[in-house]
């Protein structure tokens, strides 16, 4: 997820416009460790069989076999993940962002000011051009007035409430299905081969924790996101942790490697995103000693996706893509390289 602030910029409520209007275009493993590669003769079996299947394989086998030169020991096999756009879909709208609305609109009963409050009177009218105009520091405000002084217990059960129920448009399939199966295959061939794979995303974490297990095999301690500040007080004689209103950690762009190191304490030595928002953490990566593996996921499929990279004015693919080309980065070709897109295509 890429974004210059806590959230997001104001310019995807314009991408949200457009695609709204248009329609949309397309109707857990647990870790071992293992210092061989995974016993399944096809461990990708919604990869195409490309040049792209071929290097993710090929790096996996030179890290894990004792015997080659490559070999890296289990403790330090680190892989992160971006998430939006690299595991699942961030088109036509961030999957938070659509959170974000509808928490407001479920809050605004206890909030009679909103309705003539901005931005939250344009949220609860569907007025898109105004909370535009609104600016980013408005918008930021949406996203923490929706986690703010709830412990985090009450807004882990409201994420789940609001995941397990919510539907992504045009396809009416529950968010948690939109996910990428290759993706979904790529982490649970890392873990069979002794990986641990993170989640590190502009995305706030208390978001992304709730369901990031059940749904990518990532427990809540490997999945790394924006967060806020947090404080411990006594609730009714219990002690409970409450969110503020207020950024603890930006995960994005230049301050991916920082949370990396922060709260990993590792150099990854393989990671996967999709834009110039990962750009940071790529470098950071491949800039280690050893055998070392950068994969972005390219939208190239128009028809079963979205087609974008270098003109997207929010979903930018550009610095990251040259970077990529001229250093020799694997560069996954949605559309050549996956037979499926989505995970509920295979159920």
């Amino acid at each position: 997820m890429k974004r210059n602030r806590v959230w997001i910029y104001p310019l995807i409520l314009i991408a949200f416009v457009l695609v709204m209007n248009t329609g949309c275009k397309k109707n857990s493993t647990q870790q071992k460790d293992s210092n061989t590669t995974s016993i399944s003769s096809d461990p990708l079996p919604s990869w195409n069989d490309t040049e792209h299947k071929k290097s993710i394989i090929n790096f996996v086998e030179k890290v894990t076999k004792k015997d080659s030169p490559d070999f890296v020991p289990v403790a330090e096999r680190i892989a992160t993940f971006d998430n939006d756009g690299t595991l699942w879909p961030e088109k036509p709208m961030y999957f938070q962002m659509v959170f974000t609305f509808d928490r407001i609109k479920a809050m605004a009963p206890n909030h009679p000011e909103w309705k003539t409050k901005q931005p939250f009177k344009a949220v609860l009218e569907d007025d898109i051009k105004t909370v535009l105009e609104s600016g980013a520091e408005s918008i930021d405000n949406l996203v923490m007035t929706v986690s703010a002084d709830y412990t985090t217990e009450e807004f882990s059960k409201i994420v789940k409430d609001w995941i397990d129920t919510a539907k992504y448009h045009g396809t009416g399939k529950l968010y948690t299905d939109m996910v990428f199966q290759p993706m979904l295959e790529l982490l649970t061939y890392l873990r069979n081969n002794g990986f641990k794979t993170y989640i590190v995303s502009g995305g706030t974490s208390d978001f992304m924790r709730p369901w990031a297990e059940k749904v990518y095999g990532i427990p809540p301690e490997q999945t790394i996101g924006t967060s806020f500040k947090m404080k411990f007080e006594m609730r009714d004689g219990k002690p409970v942790i409450v969110q503020l209103p207020e950024i603890f950690l930006l995960d994005d762009k230049a301050n991916k490697p920082i949370g990396i190191y922060q709260y990993i304490g590792r150099r990854p030595i393989a990671s996967f995103g999709n834009s110039d928002g990962d750009l940071q953490m790529m470098q950071w990566t491949m800039g280690g000693s050893g055998l070392r593996f950068a994969l972005f996921v390219h939208h190239t499929d128009a028809e079963r996706e979205y087609a974008y990279d270098r003109e997207s004015p929010l979903w930018l693919f550009d610095k990251a893509l040259d970077e990529a080309n001229a250093k020799g980065w694997t560069v996954v070709d949605m559309k050549k390289d996956w037979k499926i897109i989505y995970s509920y295509e295979k159920k």
